[in-house]
This record gives C-alpha cells, sequence and structure tokens, in this order.
C-alpha cells in the first residue's frame, strides 16, 4: 500500500519512525509529512495568521511548520502526486482515549484525513515513559496484513491504543467505546523568580472511569483498543424536546421539521 504517516509529537519523534521503520519492511511505500517540532494537545487548530513552511528532509520525508491537521492540509493540497491508500497518524507517545481525543493533535490529523475522503487510523501508546513502541508497529503491521484498514468506512477513524507492554504480554483485541477521565489539580499555580503567579495547565494524572467495554478498561488488562469514532457532535435525542419547545413559545418563522 501506499501509506501516510503524521503525528503531533513531531517528525523526530521515535513513534513514527519505528512505525515507518516497519512498515517500510513489509513494502509498502511510505510518506511521511509531521509537524518539525511537538504539536501535542494541538487539537484540530490550523494556522491562520502566519505563513507555513515545508522542508524536504530527504525523499518522501517532510517537515512541516505547522500544527497536525496543518500537516495534512499541506500535504493534500501541495505534496502529494498521487492518492494514498491510507494515512496513519502516530505512534503517539502517551495514550489519546476518552475526552483527551478532542485535545489530541493525533487524532485530529487522522480526522482531517478522513474529512479529504482518505481511510485513516489513529494509534497510541499508553505510556509517556518507557514507551513500548515496538508492540504497537508490530500489532498494528498485523493487523494491516489482516485486513483492518478495508473496515474503515467514509466517515469514521479508527482511534487504536495500545498497552505499553513486551509484544508477548497483549492478550488480544477488543472493540470498545470512548471512556471518561478527569483530572486533579489540572491548573498548577507557581511563582516566577521575580514572585509573580505562572500557571500550567495540565495537572496529575488523570482519574479514569474504570467501566466495562471502554478503552480505558480494556488496556488496564492489556488488551488492543479500536474505537470507531466520528465527530458527529448533533444530539439527535434532544431535536424533538426543542421543537417542542419552539411550537410551545410560538416563535415565528421557526423551521420545526426534523
Amino acid at each position: 500500500m501506499r501509506i501516510m504517516l503524521t503525528n503531533d509529537d513531531g517528525i523526530d519523534a521515535p513513534g513514527i519512525n519505528i512505525l515507518a521503520k516497519v512498515l517500510k519492511e513489509e513494502n509498502h511505500e511510505i510518506l511521511i509529512v509531521a509537524p518539525n517540532k511537538e504539536e501535542s494537545a494541538t487539537s484540530h487548530s490550523i494556522t491562520l495568521h502566519v505563513p507555513l513552511r515545508i522542508y524536504e528532509r530527504e525523499e518522501n520525508r517532510f517537515a512541516v511548520t505547522g500544527s497536525p491537521a496543518d500537516c495534512m492540509l499541506l500535504a493534500s493540497r501541495v505534496i502529494l502526486k498521487k492518492p494514498v491508500d491510507l494515512v496513519i497518524s502516530g505512534i503517539n507517545c502517551g495514550p489519546n482515549m476518552a475526552e483527551d481525543i478532542l485535545y489530541s493533535g493525533t487524532v485530529a490529523a487522522a480526522l482531517e484525513a478522513m474529512f479529504m475522503g482518505y481511510k485513516a487510523i489513529a494509534i497510541s501508546v499508553a505510556s509517556k515513559i518507557d514507551e513500548q513502541f515496538e508492540t504497537a508497529a508490530y500489532y498494528l503491521n498485523q493487523m494491516l496484513n489482516s485486513g483492518l484498514h478495508e473496515l474503515i468506512d467514509k466517515n469514521e477513524v479508527f482511534n487504536i491504543n495500545v498497552p505499553n507492554v513486551e509484544k508477548n504480554k497483549i492478550k488480544g483485541i477488543r472493540i470498545t467505546r470512548t471512556g471518561h477521565r478527569h483530572y486533579q489539580d489540572f491548573v498548577k499555580i507557581q511563582k516566577d523568580p521575580r514572585g509573580r503567579k505562572m500557571y500550567w495547565i495540565g495537572g496529575s494524572k488523570p482519574l479514569w472511569v474504570d467501566e466495562e467495554g471502554t478503552d480505558f478498561k480494556v488496556l488496564s488488562e492489556n488488551f488492543i483498543s479500536i474505537t470507531p469514532i466520528s465527530p458527529n457532535f448533533t444530539v439527535h435525542e434532544s431535536m424533538e424536546k426543542i421543537k417542542n419547545w419552539v411550537n410551545l413559545k410560538n416563535f415565528k418563522d421557526s423551521k420545526n421539521e426534523i
């Protein structure tokens, strides 16, 4: 296959380069378009107020001075001379589960690829220290050899999280829904050398809701999590009650058909 790799950890991050090596050994044609520096937690931002640059590091390897979504935009409009069969964003350093997928540049790049009509996968390893990227790369390669990418529909992305363990400790694969987490001490207050307050957003390790069928739950049991996601924020179940409220209040010129 012809596969494009991107991420939010930057073009020099180990995750994307380990994955590229594994996929090249399977004779896939690999193109890398990634940020020139770390762009973690940039979500789906795009750069509007400063120009972007593309640096060709070597053949089929491009560094972009922008966000992960910028990388996908420039790849599609400028770099790609012919379409790719699949876009893979990752391997990310740290998990992308629950509400964190809304902050993730890794997931955003995959979603941007989806918007452009490409099949897309986001993949992350569930640790930020001593990361077992080789495990994630190995199992993703196995899943691609088994045709996982062929199952991706037009308006979805497969979000994959891999336990940070050695290959022989992976118990299997589970299909999951996104879980829930909350942070303690999400804003840290410190003082600079002159005594002025400054603030760090990030906080302590998140507290996960230990709920069956969620991405966090299966990862805690050493299973790989695959969650099909789609950016459909419409709550269809609430449309009828709002329609009734509009009719009750007799708002003029309101369109009440669902």
